[in-house]
């Protein structure tokens, strides 16, 4: 007795590979006996075994479809996921047999009359004999106008939740629709635990898709530099700025901090953020000048698989990952307008759709936005959105540059001296009264970056060892004693140059904003004149 397995999109089925004349509608002569309690057990536990082992959604609907196909003569076989969350419905595979053009693959309100619609919020099965009589709901014009007639629908309850709908359509009704119902109801349990478990394993992959995309976002941001306890300040000012900060940190008020490059607007940061309550949530950085406007949303919203070519897999973006943290927008001011209307959009509504989904994601996070540009100012040029200025600024803070707190250009050298020979296991260098106040009269356009860095060559350079004068003034490019009428050697001058141009690009070289525009030489050069001089771009960079 042969059973029928292969089918055509219309119904025909195939045997062997020859054409063969279908059964009378309804159950397949060879398994009438399948009506009987022990015949009816048989098969579902023949069902279940086939498709217990199954590992995608595509493969376990397309078992199922087999199976299923060997007991019930239909001609449209469906699954309908229900989301609460959205109250939505999608497929949980491309449906078997007839296609019907308004059920695709996309998301579909609830909200509309269908049949998943009633079997769901009922978690009652749903016949229809005639689908006539219902014509004037949704899909089903769709349905007769594709040839069916007849449809038998069922809820699927997994573990006391409705997690979709069953849906088994004909062309013509059933002889035998009683017994069918009777079957298909017995089934549905089965195949509502099989779908809940592969939606299940689905998230669970996703979950472990998602941990490793922020694993690899923590490895390529992690910097222990950061740590509250290598923030170190002593001025009036800087302690002042930091009473503030221990008031509001445990608030979830949005903060702006201005101030130049390097004064440490990234430090104080990740300090509100450390004595937050959203500590054990991630920090996501955000540096808003490195933004192509093509991959903003992508990289902050995700994106769906397939939603364009090369997107492989589903990505988590930025404002997602920091669910429950905190989002650190760098140099806010250089996010062009465009750009500030969707991030606008997503701080009023905490709320957005990843690129290639229709689904909206809800949100909860913190910001905390930086720029050393004067924003009120690009306000009034119409560089910067009035109502995006004052969403980010419920509390600011101006951290002033290190020129204006001389007084703690001592402490901090000796405070940074100290931890970062700890850190690189070196013994300090021992300053001399004149290095000293030499690097206490320097201007330092690169602010306590600049500063850091200075100290972590010394350490290297001089470790153990005595720093004179003449050993810091290389790498300050101090101009000579008054007294003296030596003038500046070239080299010199070239070196100030320097300095002072990649302090107005902010450390930046190529590009058109960058040094080379401005010095007009090819960045090979540039890069070779800084090499000899010692200069690092990242000393002003952002």
């Amino acid at each position: 007795m042969k059973s029928l397995r292969g089918r055509t999109l219309m119904g025909t089925r195939m045997r062997h590979g020859s054409p063969e004349e279908k059964s009378p509608r309804g159950l397949s002569d060879c398994r009438k006996s399948v009506w009987n309690p022990e015949s009816r057990y048989k098969a579902l536990l023949e069902i279940n075994n086939a498709i217990i082992n199954q590992t995608s959604r595509e493969d376990l609907f397309r078992c199922m479809a087999r199976e299923i196909t060997r007991y019930i003569d239909y001609d449209r076989f469906s699954i309908s996921i229900y989301e609460s969350d959205s109250n939505s419905l999608t497929v949980f595979a491309m449906a078997e047999g007839i296609p019907i053009r308004e059920i695709d693959d996309s998301r579909r309100s609830m909200n509309a009359d269908t049949v998943a619609k009633a079997v769901i919020t009922s978690r009652k099965a749903l016949i229809i004999s005639d689908l006539a009589q219902y014509a004037h709901w949704n899909t089903i014009q769709s349905m007769i106008a594709a040839g069916l007639q007849s449809t038998m629908a069922f809820p699927l309850i997994a573990r006391g939740k409705v997690v979709g709908s069953l849906h088994f359509s004909f062309k013509s009704k059933p002889s035998k629709m009683e017994e069918f119902a009777g079957f298909l109801s017995d089934l549905s349990g089965q195949v509502a635990l099989a779908v809940d478990n592969m939606l299940s394993h689905t998230k669970l992959l996703e979950l472990n898709s998602n941990l490793e995309q922020q694993k690899h976002y923590l490895m390529d941001h992690v910097d222990s530099q950061y740590r509250p306890d290598n923030f170190h300040y002593s001025s009036r000012v800087m302690k002042e700025i930091m009473a503030q900060v221990d008031i509001i940190a445990d608030s979830d008020a949005g903060v702006l901090i201005t101030g130049e490059t390097g004064t440490g607007k990234d430090y104080i940061a990740r300090y509100i953020h450390h004595l937050s309550s959203r500590r054990d949530g991630m920090f996501v950085k955000v540096t808003c000048p490195a933004l192509a406007e093509s991959l903003f949303e992508s990289e902050m919203f995700g994106h769906a698989k397939g939603a364009f070519t090369g997107a492989n897999s589903k990505r988590i973006g930025r404002f997602e990952m920091a669910s429950g943290g905190t989002v650190f927008l760098d140099e806010i001011g250089e996010l062009p307008l465009t750009l500030q209307a969707k991030l606008l959009h997503v701080l009023q509504d905490m709320r957005f759709e990843r690129v290639g989904d229709s689904r909206p994601i809800a949100v909860d996070f913190r910001v905390i936005a930086a720029t050393n540009r004067d924003l009120e100012s690009a306000i009034q040029t119409k560089d910067f959105r009035s109502d995006l200025y004052y969403r980010l600024n419920t509390v600011s803070f101006h951290v002033p540059p290190l020129r204006e707190r001389g007084e703690e250009i001592e402490p901090l050298i000796r405070q940074l001296t100290d931890s970062q020979s700890e850190n690189m296991r070196r013994i300090p260098p021992i300053y001399s009264d004149q290095a000293m106040e030499l690097m206490k009269e320097h201007s330092w356009p690169g602010n306590v970056r600049e500063l850091k860095n200075i100290v972590t060559r010394l350490i290297i350079v001089f470790s153990g060892k005595v720093v004179n004068k003449k050993d810091i003034e290389p790498l300050l490019n101090t101009k000579r004693s008054e007294s003296s009428s030596t003038p500046m050697t070239l080299r010199e001058v070239e070196r100030a140059h320097l300095i002072k141009v990649l302090s107005m690009t902010k450390g930046v070289v190529g590009g058109k904003n960058g040094a080379v525009s401005i010095l007009k030489i090819p960045k090979s050069t540039l890069q070779y004149r800084l090499y000899k001089h010692g200069i690092d771009p990242l000393d002003f960079a952002h």
